[in-house]
């Protein structure tokens, strides 16, 4: 008789934890972390030699504090970096071991109060159609902006009052993943910009872990504007027919991100809050440029460049509609480790480039 003794990492893998048996490790104790509390998590490392220390950068590699040198074992973030509470802005925490970074980062997304838009009915800028259009933002908590005076009143040089500052409740935490998209044309790996748009990226995340986009279609493809230039692939609908969703409406959030090849972002109707589970891949800045601020972007792709045009350069059943003649398929949406971040640098992988490409046939704008 074989006795099997399972130990350490291997035990994690039989428990479902199939992360790769080299990569080290910071992960919280809890996703929801109260402001000026502990902040508690566990630092683990495979590799029994070498110095360790976390060190906190923000998404461009900027370092916001000095490392720290650690060891492994259950620390709080708090204790170490004292002015943690001071950020409010979306920060790595990146374990080193001896001075190179090492496993996936930890991702401190800020809870803050919500940035609401403001919104005015205005022509659309192609079909000339009324369209919401989101003019600017407001904080939550402050008052809604008063109708603008009529000419030549006494106030109308008033200037407007200054917002108060966001409402901060603390820190959610996780281990920064990104997402694989196993189409039936390629793959596309695609990594998140939480400091954007963290609620959008969270609920992309969740959608992609819990099965949601297991064999869904690219319901529309639009491969040019009016103009020629090269616009969106879009996905997302388990009906396939541009309607569906995950049940609920997803508030929008004012990414900065700007709409370019590979950047994907949310599709919605009309109302800024009505996303949900629908997204497209932009194939062009020309193409998207518009789209900055009206639609939410969230992340971009860092491998895949040559599948998105794959899937951009179908055969069209309804050129007006966008519907593909064979649609290409999402076989399933995988969560991946994304790679350490570099002091100084961020991450070393960017944005796939934009290939030359022509487009196949005219389209229309994204719902």
């Amino acid at each position: 008789m074989h006795t099997l003794f399972i130990t350490g990492i291997a035990a994690l893998a039989l428990a479902g934890d199939l992360r790769p048996m080299a990569e080290a490790f910071v992960e919280p104790d809890f996703a929801f972390n109260g402001i000026n509390r502990p902040l508690m998590v566990q630092v683990t490392s495979p590799r029994r030699f070498g110095d360790m220390a976390l060190t906190v950068m923000d998404a461009d590699g900027r370092t916001l504090a000095e490392p720290v040198e650690v060891e492994e074992g259950h620390l709080d973030l708090a204790q170490l970096f004292p002015e943690l509470w001071s950020w409010r802005a979306t920060c790595y925490v990146q374990l080193l071991k001896r001075g190179e970074p090492d496993g996936s980062a930890l991702v401190l997304v800020p809870m803050l109060s919500r940035m609401v838009p403001v919104t005015s009915r205005e022509p659309h800028p192609a079909y000339g159609s009324m369209h919401t259009k989101i003019v600017g933002w407001r904080d939550e908590f402050a008052p809604e902006p008063e109708p603008e005076p009529d000419a030549g009143a006494e106030d109308a040089a008033q200037p407007a009052p200054t917002p108060p500052e966001r409402f901060f409740t603390g820190y959610r935490a996780y281990v920064e993943r990104d997402v694989v998209l196993h189409t039936s044309l390629g793959d596309i790996r695609l990594a998140m910009r939480p400091d954007h748009a963290p609620n959008t990226v969270r609920n992309f995340l969740d959608l992609c872990r819990d099965g949601f986009y297991r064999d869904v279609i690219f319901h529309r493809i639009v491969p040019m504007t009016r103009d020629g230039d090269p616009f969106v692939i879009q996905a997302g609908d388990p009906t396939g027919v541009g309607d569906g969703g995950p049940g609920y409406w997803l508030p929008i959030e004012p990414s900065a991100l700007p709409h370019d090849f590979g950047v994907i972002s949310m599709a919605r109707d009309d109302n800024p809050d009505t996303a949900g589970s629908q997204f497209f891949i932009c194939l062009s800045r020309a193409g998207t440029a518009r789209l900055d601020v009206q639609y939410c972007s969230f992340g971009y792709a860092v491998t895949g460049a040559e599948t998105i045009v794959a899937i951009a350069q179908v055969e069209l059943a309804d050129v007006a509609a966008g519907r593909p003649a064979n649609p290409p398929v999402i076989h399933h949406a995988e969560l991946v480790p994304a790679p350490p971040r570099t002091p100084g640098t961020g991450r070393t992988d960017g944005r796939v480039q934009t290939p030359m490409f022509t487009p196949r046939k005219p389209g229309r704008v994204p719902r």
